[in-house]
């Protein structure tokens, strides 16, 4: 290609280019600052509205907190105290209603009879409910379809509808005035404990069980040393559960006692308003002192409700 042919090639090209549409004139600037605007926008959005929820929350936390203030402060006060000063901080800060609430009152005895209780009716529940729900799952047949549903009647009726028939029974037996007694109305909890437990092991793969089968364990073991682990999250929520529900109970303790000596600690606080007069602080010191166990263990179990029962859910 000689000189004269590069010459005439290049002059095509730029009168190519010259005919070419032009780009519109848009500076750097106003590119970049229309996404930065938005995200400026979006920024102060979400700054005023975490606000609001974190005033609301706070708020709401204060209601909330107000009543359990009044207890701790009053449980530090005296009687004339109380009656003077009733919200503000105590004049004369005392222990003594702390001192009273055990010497007095006795309520040793009644956190032993409470952890009793407690302990035994909730392992009860526990192993009574995930052996129905581990044998619902083990044979599936007319027959545990017709337990299922008759486990789902029994849970629909209200607890209320069963007080007499149970008292009577437990007093015919001679056990109303026992601690037995009352771990044993605690079983039908049981239907509870099972309805969350057979949801959680419907999720375990069946091959486990087919396998241990076949390297020659028995039903049991496999419950045992198989289920058992795996549904160890549904298990602690479970148990955090019927702690927290037996526990606080009233009702029971409150139909089939009337020996002080197996008086529970809540019961021990209803027995602490008099019938014609009350010492408020040192009601309020029982109550915090009955308090305080369960808070504790709320505290440190709480995040096991959640993910136990997430776990059961998305479990595949």
């Amino acid at each position: 290609m000689n000189e004269n042919e590069v010459m005439s090639e290049t002059g095509v090209m730029l009168e190519e280019s010259a005919k070419a549409p032009e780009a519109p004139n848009v500076r750097a600037d106003e590119v970049s600052a229309a996404p930065n605007g938005n995200v400026v926008l979006n920024a102060k959005r979400n700054r005023r509205s975490s606000i609001v929820r974190s005033v609301c929350i706070l708020t709401l936390t204060a209601i909330m907190a107000l009543p359990l203030y009044y207890i701790v402060v009053s449980s530090f006060k005296t009687e004339q105290d109380m009656y003077t000063n009733s919200w503000g901080l105590p004049t004369h800060w005392t222990f003594q209603n702390y001192i009273s609430s055990f010497v007095d009152v006795n309520m040793l005895q009644a956190f032993g009879n409470t952890i009793i209780v407690t302990v035994s009716a909730v392992a009860l529940q526990v192993f009574v409910g995930s052996l129905a729900a581990y044998g619902m799952i083990l044979r599936r047949s007319w027959f545990t379809a017709g337990v299922g549903a008759l486990l789902m009647i029994s849970f629909t009726i209200p607890v209320q509808a069963t007080i007499i028939p149970l008292a009577q029974l437990e007093s015919d037996l001679g056990i109303s005035e026992h601690l037995l007694g009352l771990i044993l109305v605690y079983q039908g909890s049981a239907v509870f404990c099972y309805f969350l437990i057979v949801g959680y092991m419907r999720k375990l793969p069946k091959e486990l069980i087919e396998a241990a089968r076949i390297d020659g364990a028995g039903p049991f073991r496999i419950y045992w040393r198989i289920i058992l682990p795996l549904i160890r999250p549904i298990i602690t929520t479970v148990v955090v559960f019927q702690t927290l529900s037996t526990w606080n109970d009233f009702l029971w303790p409150k139909i089939l006692f009337n020996d002080s000596a197996n008086y529970t600690v809540v019961l021990q606080v209803f027995y602490a308003v008099g019938e014609r007069s009350t010492n408020w602080p040192l009601f309020m010191a029982i109550t915090v002192v009955a308090l305080l166990p369960v808070f504790i263990f709320f505290m440190f179990t709480q995040r096991w409700i959640v993910s136990g029962l997430v776990g059961g859910a998305v479990k595949g």
